[in-house]
């Protein structure tokens, strides 16, 4: 279940930034779901194919067992199908190494973890005290996945996502919505909160809390903070690094580039 979360959050990232590259006005809005755990509720401009990838790094204790988490690759593709709608298809590669008691395990698990199939649909824009509204679908396919990630059956996943200008330079987004691994039955209520800073028309900078409420086991709750920068109005880089409130994740370190074509 741990690696299943540890995926969408990594696949799902990014809705501040999207809300102030508004502000700067670049060519057709170049909004991504990365860096950040909290998806935008804006959806890429129709016939548009947008790229978002990258890597990252984790380690998480539970107990006296911990892990080491290395994504060589989390790539989302998104392609505008409608005005207010687009279709999303991810895929991680990962590699898990296990320690007890300090003790590393001869036990690297390795491989891609199952798909993701998804949408986003526009359904209100901002107005006065109205925020941006959106929804988010997504399917995670076990058979997709290598002998390592499989899960008994289909994880899915949906939330709203909300996103409130508060200035030319500042903007809020947040996100809530349920998840469920695959592995269990046992549902996992999602929430985050991000706050987004355009430092200048190139550089923005982020703070975000983000967690889940599982119905049978304790919460999680996490932390992070991040910067991307603009190369071009549809190139950009990001670089976030976090860590867990609660007991579990150490630290979480992770760096990507989006492109959108046509530009």
């Amino acid at each position: 279940m741990a690696y299943l979360k540890k995926s969408l959050h990594i696949l799902i990232f990014g809705a501040v930034f999207g809300i102030l590259a508004q502000e700067v006005k670049v060519a057709e809005e170049f909004i991504t779901d990365r860096p950040d755990a909290t998806e935008s509720p804006i959806s890429v401009p129709k016939k548009s194919l947008q790229i978002e990838t990258g890597g990252f790094f984790e380690t998480y204790k539970e107990n006296e067992t911990k892990t080491k988490t290395l994504g060589y690759n989390t790539t989302l593709l998104r392609y505008g199908l409608l005005d207010n709608f687009e279709l999303r298809v991810g895929w991680n590669f990962e590699k898990i190494r296990t320690s007890i008691n300090s003790i590393e395990l001869d036990n690297l698990e390795s491989g891609f973890s199952p798909l993701l199939l998804g949408m986003k649909v526009e359904i209100a824009s901002e107005n006065n005290l109205l925020p941006d509204i959106g929804l988010l679908i997504h399917l995670a396919m076990p058979f997709t996945a290598a002998t390592d990630y499989k899960t008994e059956s289909t994880g899915v996943d949906f939330r709203f996502a909300f996103a409130h200008t508060l200035s030319e330079k500042s903007a809020i987004a947040y996100n809530l919505g349920a998840q469920w691994s695959g592995d269990s039955p046992e549902a996992s209520y999602v929430y985050t909160l991000s706050y987004g800073h355009t430092l200048s028309e190139k550089f923005g900078a982020y703070a975000e809390i983000y967690g889940d409420f599982p119905e049978n086991s304790k919460a999680n709750h996490f932390g992070d903070v991040g910067l991307t920068y603009l190369i071009r109005n549809n190139i950009q880089l990001d670089a976030t690094i976090g860590k867990s409130f609660t007991k579990g994740q150490d630290i979480l370190i992770s760096t990507g580039i989006s492109y959108r074509y046509p530009n």
